[in-house]
């Protein structure tokens, strides 16, 4: 009760700091903020009822009494994390930013969504023919909570048939609304909950958004398919004889398949409020759930500060309550410097292909076939051509024929498109979905598109004929317009191409490292598959998107690293179920260390370009479910290590306490590079001074396999940079559970920027391997 008054007699400087203020607030007008307070010091609700009785006594002595109306809370967090969110005025949240107990306060961000056979490739890179399914025994007492759109309950992924009584610990609800009821939970789906949004971030209704009004209130059921699709590839029941409109057919099933599922609807078509993200983080919590799978992010480009990032707060009081966070890495690539999510106490995914494609075949007039990648199910056939016209070629009066060949909105001229199949090019800004529309509102009878960096992940346009090529391909159609008096074409339907190689290969939608934030832990942390990946979905009936005399499809086809998160969501709950007393950074150093680093034609990994892959495109490599149950050695990053990385990132001591709620003092020398040395299963050097002397990290293991086993340590480094290990041999006997190991990294024969590596322990069964990244300048 002591902090309670100490609360309230701070309330008192408030009070001052608003009369002396000469600022005035009276034409602001109030928007959502977060105010983040830090760790809870208690799981009670009495205790949390007086916690919200003081944030409204907060926001009374800063809020006029004129605007009583906004002396209301939008979300109160009190279990893992202190904290609310509220309507404020940037005046008033500048004067509660003075508040001693307040760590954060930061505008309510709109976050962004980041939008099988996948498992079936997985197991045969990992060298095994074996299936997660041979323990899903084990797996059922996991439970899995997904922020996301939330879920379609009747999908038969959602069954619960052979599953058990719910756990006895988990503490969730199943909360009704108009078009949902308790009994569309089960023993699988455990927890369906859902938010009101700030009225303030609700965008207005336009045109473009019709079809899909915001639902985020009144229900847990998922309007968008985002969430039912990204819920089934973590967690699915095994359906036989699941395909997308017959393609991509098989047993569909997620990587950890008796896994129980919690759905927090968070987000909606337009985005994800961060002050609701934080409360579904702070339920999940306290509901039970094991790991929390998030495939969404910030924008790259307007990344916060760790400490006003709200899935970056949210998964640290996860992972300090032993709740693992798995998070998608964003869509923002190929260029460098993209990634979010990139905290240390989150897992962060990259995206890659499968060995599987989906593609619709161009026949021009001459007989001549370009296949590209494509979703499309047309009634065209090889027995009747259309006129083929480029789009600069049918362009809208007074329109920039760079505008017309992107097909930008209202540069086609629908006279000259009728009939015509188009021809467009893809510059990097005006997405597919965009061009495609304009192409169809314009009467054309299909589109092609010449994209080289795009055609590594297939676009679905429903029944309208739609493909996509390369610039080579784009090269020769291009050539047979320009040298034809009536050139023709046409877009045949969709067809599976199996036995793709290479693969994977780095999508190239998928973020790319470093961080902004810090370049002194490498992310992304690793890659899992993202490209078209089938799985459960909402049925979909807007015009045009079901095949003509078909029935609505149970399942859909979607690429993302909002897809590649929950493969490994699957893996971790997969690798849980074996390891029940594992913490999640055990987990993460399983799946790391023993990750893939060669594609089906046993060579090394490449990105979209054709080019190796690097550990800033793909972390450390493919995940490898199987191989990791049974790792040898891992790193444990633990709580301490992460209150030391705040220190070292520059954050203050005492905002550093209040975060952690405990006595907590930084280390005497507290600086950005010593991030590096944090007990994290990779390295990430972001400055080695060539003319200095060598930068040593430290690293400590832990013995998971034989307690009697030796370990020698493989270094695999680039040409000019000095690496030595020590010591290069790790012996492990009865009792002794953990070892030490020092890396020392000289660049002084190196060239200038990043140089890559690995050092891998090998003990003859085990092979742990941790990537290095060191900037040499």
């Amino acid at each position: 009760m002591a902090s309670i008054l100490q609360f309230f007699l701070s309330l008192c400087l408030l009070h001052l700091l608003i009369s002396l203020s000469a600022a005035s607030n009276e034409n602001e007008i109030p928007k959502s903020y977060v105010v983040y307070m830090g760790k809870s010091s208690n799981n009670h609700g009495g205790e949390a009822e007086v916690a919200e009785s003081s944030h409204l006594q907060l926001l009374s002595s800063i809020i006029p009494s004129s605007e009583s109306e906004r002396i209301s809370l939008i979300h109160s967090y009190n279990h893992a994390f202190k904290g609310f969110s509220a309507m404020l005025t940037q005046h008033e949240a500048s004067i509660l930013s003075g508040h001693e107990e307040i760590v954060s306060i930061f505008p309510d961000p709109l976050l962004q969504l980041h939008t099988t056979r996948s498992w079936d490739f997985l197991n045969v890179e990992s060298g095994t023919t074996s299936t997660p399914l041979f323990h899903h025994n084990l797996s059922r007492d996991v439970i899995i909570g997904v922020i996301d759109t939330g879920i379609w309950p009747e999908s038969p992924s959602f069954n619960d048939n052979g599953i058990g009584e719910i756990p006895s610990r988990w503490k969730g609800v199943c909360m009704e609304g108009s078009d949902f009821k308790k009994s569309n939970c089960n023993r699988k789906l455990i927890g369906a909950r859902y938010y009101n949004t700030p009225k303030a971030l609700i965008p207005p209704k336009s045109s473009s958004n019709k079809s899909h009004p915001i639902n985020i209130t009144g229900s847990p059921r998922d309007s968008v398919g985002h969430g039912t699709h990204t819920t089934s590839i973590a967690a699915g029941a095994p359906i036989a004889n699941a395909s997308y409109y017959g393609l991509a057919p098989g047993t569909a099933r997620g990587g950890s398949p008796s896994a129980r599922i919690a759905s927090y609807k968070a987000c909606s078509l337009e985005g994800c409020s961060g002050s609701t993200i934080l409360k579904a983080f702070d339920d999940a919590i306290k509901d039970g759930v094991d790991i929390i799978s998030v495939s969404i992010g910030m924008t790259s480009i307007f990344q916060s500060d760790f400490l006003n990032d709200p899935i970056a707060i949210g998964a640290f009081h996860a992972q300090q309550m032993g709740v693992m966070v798995v998070c998608s890495a964003g869509n923002s690539g190929p260029d460098p410097y993209t990634i979010v999510n990139s905290a240390p106490w989150i897992f962060t995914v990259a995206a890659s292909n499968i060995d599987r494609d989906f593609q619709s075949t161009v026949v021009l007039g001459n007989g001549k076939t370009f296949p590209g990648p494509a979703i499309n199910f047309s009634n065209l056939t090889r027995s009747k051509t259309y006129p083929l016209a480029r789009a600069e070629d049918v362009a809208a009066a007074f329109t920039p024929s760079s505008d017309a060949r992107s097909c930008y909105p209202g540069s086609l001229d629908p006279k000259k498109v009728r009939g015509k199949i188009i021809v467009c090019s893809g510059d990097g800004s005006n997405p597919r979905r965009i061009q495609k529309l304009v192409v169809e509102d314009a009467k054309a009878i299909g589109m092609i598109l010449i994209d080289e960096l795009q055609k590594g992940s297939p676009f679905e346009s429903g029944i309208y004929p739609f493909t996509e090529v390369g610039d080579i391909a784009g090269f020769h159609i291009l050539k047979y317009i320009n040298s034809t008096k009536n050139p023709t074409a046409t877009i045949l339907p969709t067809k599976e191409v199996p036995r793709i190689r290479p693969a994977p290969v780095v999508a190239f939608f998928s973020s790319r490292g470093p961080g902004g934030l810090t370049e002194n832990i490498l992310k992304p942390d690793i890659m899992a598959p993202g490209v078209a990946i089938l799985a459960a979905m909402i049925p979909k009936t807007e015009a045009g998107s079901v095949p003509i005399g078909r029935k609505v499809s149970k399942f859909g086809i979607r690429s993302g690293t909002s897809m590649a998160c929950p493969h490994v969501t699957g893996a971790a709950a997969f690798i849980k179920s074996v390891h029940p007393q594992w913490s999640s950074s055990m987990i993460r150093s399983a799946l790391m260390t023993t990750a893939i680093i060669s594609n089906n034609m046993r060579k090394d990994l490449t990105n979209s370009t054709g080019f190796s892959a690097n550990p800033h495109e793909m972390g450390v490599g493919e995940i490898s479910p199987l191989k990791a149950l049974y790792p040898g050695l891992v790193f444990e990053t633990t709580t301490e290590d992460y209150l030391h990385f705040l220190c070292y990132y520059g954050y203050p001591e005492k905002t550093i306490r209040a975060v952690a709620n405990k006595k907590f003092s930084c280390p005497s020398t507290s600086f950005d590079e010593l991030i590096s040395n944090i007990n994290y299963p990779s390295i990430s050097i972001s400055k080695l001074d060539r003319h200095l002397a060598a930068q040593t990290v430290t690293r400590t293991v832990m013995n998971v396999g034989s307690p009697n086993s030796t370990y020698i340590a493989q270094l695999h480094a680039p040409v000019g940079l000095e690496v030595t290990v020590s010591p290069k041999k790790i012996v492990f006997v009865e009792g002794l559970e953990r070892a030490t190991f020092k890396v020392s990294f000289n660049g002084k024969e190196a060239s200038r920027g990043y140089c890559f590596g690995s050092i891998t322990w090998f003990d003859g069964l085990h092979s742990v391997r941790t990537v290095f990244a060191v900037n040499v300048e």
